[in-house]
């Protein structure tokens, strides 16, 4: 397995989130959001992007977002390379006596796998709950 960085393109986004059955964003409006993304990593195997992750943020707090392994080879490190890879972006980017914040929403049924590499379930004593607002149009 080969992980490459800030190599995420559109055509691999799309065909990704199909492969796990997620909603697809309009071309231009994942684009623009790919294009936005401070930091990717992809998986490639034979030559064919399996895996990816994006990171998106201000510095101060970030967000994981994104983190699909192609069902045929979960269960094999791939998206735990991923999350680190990310992880020490973030950790290579907050400066001495500074503090970051790297939060993501689990898949319903992927919690255990955050945990264990790190991350705390909200609420807990510090947060509350985690919420969201979509819009569609």
């Amino acid at each position: 397995m080969e992980y490459k960085e800030n190599m995420l393109c559109y055509e691999d986004y799309y065909r990704l989130r199909k492969s796990v059955d997620w909603l697809n964003f309009s071309e231009q409006q994942a684009q623009k959001a790919l294009d936005r993304s401070l930091y990717t990593v992809i998986a490639v195997k034979n030559d064919q992007t399996v895996g990816m992750g994006r990171l998106i943020g201000d510095g101060l707090y970030y967000m994981i977002i994104d983190i699909i392994v192609h069902p045929a080879y979960q269960k094999n490190g791939v998206g735990s390379q991923i999350i680190n890879m990310i992880i020490k972006y973030v950790d290579d980017e907050t400066p001495v006596n500074g503090r970051s914040s790297i939060q993501l929403i689990a898949e319903k049924g992927k919690e255990t796998f955050y945990q264990k590499m790190g991350f705390k379930l909200i609420p807990h004593d510090y947060c509350g709950s985690c919420m969201r607002k979509v819009i569609h149009k």
